[in-house]
């Protein structure tokens, strides 16, 4: 196979790190390369002029968006917090809405789906961004089918990730698929990532998740929830615990979470469940106990139908990341 060029595109307040993780993946997988075979990445931005990201680093641009009306294998928006108040650059759009056209696969890294939505290229089509932001996109661009809770989400010859550093997870994976998953591990280790996170991994934590009030009674059925995982808990109960009836706290509940307590009570099983995966060697049956699954068996229902791998497979990428 011939090298890639990546193309990733910058614009001023860009997150550096949706720009810098990319790279440094492409980039420390052409060590595990032929040299025919490599990646070359090259930043886009609208001039030659230096670009000041949102940390205050200046970043330049290799092509200007004049320049680079060739073709490329992947073409990369990162993101910027101000992408889901204010409007891109109409050049910044304009030249993205051609990215179809220009590359065989391309995408967003975080907020960057903000510039493929204005560009027009997320109607009809699954896509992902910052867990924060994932509403704003939903109510921006409506025809698209955002998916909150994700890593990184391809569809078709789409691909888009979650927040920040889940832009490491969306160059693994495009490695992995173009070479193997022997080599995202090897490259995934050599940047001192624990894994490679699968594209259907939740991006949730039960922690991200809290009342900006922490006195709220929310916030404490959520912590109540959380130091006791393996209980029993209904309606009823963390209704009583809010001192609540249970229609009002359905309510404020799903008001001041954007979720059911019923999910959140499973979220948070799965994340306890992931953190017990990742550091013990508990049998399945002790980790669906001591998370409060009841059983192995429902336990794996639920991480396939929320992370797309079962409790054995993603306990297994772990021991794969040791061995790599």
């Amino acid at each position: 196979m011939p090298s890639q060029t990546v193309a990733i595109v910058i614009h001023k307040g860009v997150q550096a790190l949706d720009v810098a993780g990319p790279v440094d993946v492409f980039t420390e997988a052409n060590a595990f390369l032929d040299p025919t075979d490599r990646y070359r990445t090259i930043l886009v931005a609208a001039d030659r002029n230096p670009v000041r990201a949102s940390n205050g680093i200046r970043l330049l641009g290799d092509m200007t968006f004049e320049d680079a009306n060739g073709g490329f294998d992947v073409i990369l928006v990162a993101g910027g917090p101000m992408l889901p108040r204010a409007a891109p650059e109409p050049g910044l759009v304009e030249w993205v809405r051609e990215a179809p056209w220009r590359s065989s696969i391309y995408g967003s890294i975080c907020t960057g789906a903000f510039v493929l939505g204005h560009a027009g290229l997320l109607d009809q089509r699954r896509v992902t961004t910052h867990w924060q932001d994932a509403q704003t996109l939903a109510a921006k661009f409506p025809q698209a089918r955002v998916e909150p809770d994700l890593i990184y989400v391809r569809d078709g010859r789409l691909i888009t990730s979650a927040g920040v550093t889940a832009g490491i997870d969306l160059a693994l994976a495009l490695v992995g698929q173009r070479h193997s998953a022997e080599i995202a591990l090897k490259v995934a280790k050599r940047l001192v990532v624990v894994a490679q996170r699968q594209g259907g991994q939740s991006q949730f934590s039960p922690y991200l998740s809290a009342p900006a009030d922490p006195g709220s009674p929310i916030a404490r059925v959520q912590d109540h929830v959380m130091a006791n995982i393996r209980g029993r808990h209904t309606l009823a109960s963390l209704a009583e615990a809010a001192r609540m009836s249970t229609r009002n706290f359905a309510r404020h509940f799903a008001q001041q979470t954007g979720m059911t307590p019923h999910e959140f009570i499973e979220r948070a099983r799965v994340d306890a469940a992931r953190m017990k995966l990742e550091g013990s060697d508990l049998p399945l049956k002790a980790v669906a106990h001591d998370c409060g699954f009841g059983s192995a068996d429902r336990m794996r229902i639920v991480f396939t139908a929320r992370l797309g791998v079962t409790p054995a497979q993603y306990r297994a990428s772990f021991r794969k990341m040791d061995s790599a």
